[in-house]
């Protein structure tokens, strides 16, 4: 069990890594991670902030994910995924696209 919970926390860490590159494909994972559970709690919020950074980057799938679990969020929910999604870009320094 301890070796799978290392290995989950491997990905998660090497999934950040690429996001913080502007890897769109990283982006989107860790939006399907957070929003299915995989390997982490589910958050809305935080795959809400994931698919829309993934969108920005040009991810068609982060686009269409991001409009499904809004569906299933508050508007104050959503304003926060996207107001952890600036700080995001602010922190990496990548530029968004919209």
């Amino acid at each position: 069990m301890a070796t799978s919970l290392k290995s989950a926390q491997f990905l998660l860490e090497r999934r950040l890594a690429d996001a913080a590159q502007g890897d769109a494909n990283a982006l989107y994972e860790l939006g399907v991670a957070y929003s299915t559970g995989s390997n982490v709690e589910v958050d809305l919020v935080e795959a809400h902030k994931w698919f829309n950074l993934a969108a920005l980057n040009g991810s068609k799938a982060g686009q269409q994910c991001r409009a499904d679990i809004a569906e299933e969020m508050s508007a104050r929910e959503i304003a926060e995924a996207q107001r952890q999604a600036r700080a995001w870009l602010s922190q990496t320094g990548l530029r968004s696209a919209a």
